[in-house]
């Protein structure tokens, strides 16, 4: 039971990873090739698909790391802590920032001038949840050959 909780940890968690490196490296590389008026309107297509993803990978990753640390040793339990707090750390950002900086490009709600600068940040800031999935992932693996 450990090893599958383990294996769902540490795929999750990388499949994770992918599915942000997707939006960030495809939607983010088409997005800025747009005028603000057609990321607002890309942004408002694409959006509604990413939680598909994001759902399937993080419930992964969550019950992985809940069992991991529930039935590890003591010499890894501290790894599979940092891991999930990878993923707790993430999970916090998305809530605290993306999502109501999500909810201002649907809503339109930022003037034109201000976009562009805006999804820079998400770009740069979601690089950042990238960082934190594949953390994850690798302290995961790490935590496993303990």
């Amino acid at each position: 039971m450990r090893q599958l909780f383990n294996l769902l940890a540490i795929c999750g968690s990388a499949m994770f990873a992918g599915v942000l490196l997707t939006i960030g490296v495809l939607l983010g590389g088409y997005w800025k090739t747009l005028s603000a008026a057609d990321f607002l309107t890309s942004f408002n297509d694409f959006l509604p698909l990413v939680p598909r993803a994001i759902a399937v990978v993080g419930l992964t990753t969550v019950v992985g790391l809940a069992g991991s640390i529930w039935l590890s040793e003591k010499e890894s339990r501290t790894l599979w802590l940092f891991a999930a707090g990878s993923i707790g750390a993430l999970f916090l950002l998305t809530a605290l920032w993306f999502g109501p900086v999500n909810g201002q490009f649907m809503a339109r709600s930022l003037p034109l001038d201000q976009v562009v600068p805006k999804r820079d940040q998400w770009l740069m800031l979601h690089t950042f949840r990238v960082v934190l999935a594949v953390l994850a992932s690798v302290l995961s693996s790490m935590a496993t050959n303990r």
